[in-house]
Order: C-alpha cells, then structure tokens, then sequence
C-alpha cells in the first residue's frame, strides 16, 4: 500500500483557496491547514476585505492577512511558489 501526503504552503499555518462562486452572487474562500483540511473560511455576496476575516493589500488585491474566526488570532499571508491546490481548489496565499 502506498500513502500520499497532501500538503500545503511549507513552513505556514494556513493556506487560503481561491475564490469559488457558489451561485446567485454568493462566493466562498476557504481557509486550509497545512493537510487540506477546511478549517475557517468566508461566503458573502459582498467585499471579503470588509468583512473581518481577511486583510486585503492595494490592488492588484492579495489576501495579506487572515483572521481566524475560532481564536481572533490573526496571522500575515504572502503569495509562495509552493501554495500548492486542496481538492482542486489553488491556494492562492499561505
């Protein structure tokens, strides 16, 4: 039997995935441990740098900053190279 290890954004916490449209307007950022795993995330119909979770850089906009909605910890992000994708969806900041 051969196992493989999903993993994400080395030497990181979090990673947060790329926007999902749900439909109707509605969108969804997921926020991942570093095995993939969905631990926070946001969907609104409205500015996701409004709403508390996610501090967002000048356009061309990044996520820069996540706040976790369990702890109220609040952690930098950074685009890197080795992101990586959780079950399909690419992490677009760690």
């Amino acid at each position: 039997f051969v196992g493989t290890t999903v993993a994400i954004c080395p030497g990181f916490n979090f990673g947060i995935g790329n926007i999902r449209a749900l439909g109707g307007g509605v969108n969804r950022w997921d926020v991942f441990n570093n095995t993939c795993n969905v631990v926070d995330g946001l969907t609104t119909n409205i500015n996701p740098c409004t709403q508390g979770i996610f501090a967002c850089s000048p356009p061309p906009m990044i996520f820069n900053g996540y706040t976790n909605t369990l702890t109220g910890l609040r952690y930098a992000c950074r685009t890197d190279a080795n992101s990586g994708t959780c079950g399909g969806t690419i992490v677009s900041v760690c």
